[in-house]
This record gives C-alpha cells, sequence and structure tokens, in this order.
C-alpha cells in the first residue's frame, strides 16, 4: 500500500511541476507578446488574455495543490498498515 502511495505523490508532484513550467512560459509569453512595440491591437490583446488565463491558471494550480496535500496528509494520517493474516 505504502508503495502506491509513494507512486501517487509522484505523480502528483510530476504533474504539477510541469503545470507551474507551463504557467510560467504561458505569462513570460503574454508579457513578451504585450510588450511587443508594434501598433497591432489586436496582437497586444492576446497577450493580456495569455497573462490572464496564466494568472487563473496558477490560482487553480494552487488550489489544486493544495487539495491534494491535505488528502495526501489525511491519507497518511489514518492509513494503518493490515494486520498479519491469522495462522493455524
Amino acid at each position: 500500500m505504502s508503495n502506491i502511495i509513494s507512486f501517487i505523490q509522484g505523480i502528483i508532484v510530476n504533474v504539477t511541476i510541469v503545470a507551474w513550467v507551463i504557467f510560467f512560459l504561458t505569462w513570460v509569453i503574454g508579457w513578451a507578446i504585450r510588450g511587443l512595440p508594434i501598433p497591432f491591437m489586436r496582437i497586444k490583446r492576446t497577450g493580456e488574455r495569455f497573462i490572464e488565463d496564466a494568472v487563473w491558471a496558477a490560482f487553480w494550480l494552487a488550489m489544486g495543490t493544495t487539495v491534494f496535500a491535505l488528502i495526501a496528509y489525511i491519507a497518511n494520517t489514518f492509513y494503518q498498515p493490515l494486520p498479519a493474516p491469522p495462522t493455524i
């Protein structure tokens, strides 16, 4: 059972790291597009949308990470190993 818990925690950590990297990349691209010295407002608005979406993604990542950490804490707190099988 401990092996399954560590496997799930490893998956959660890896997915969270990838999601934060994608957030940071999107945020940087959004600011780069928004700050371009071009006269096309449509492109600059696209950068603003990237920034707004990245901020919302960061919020939900933080919420999801908190929920997963809480679930892992509760599972580790109440987990008790199975007793040994009875011998005859």
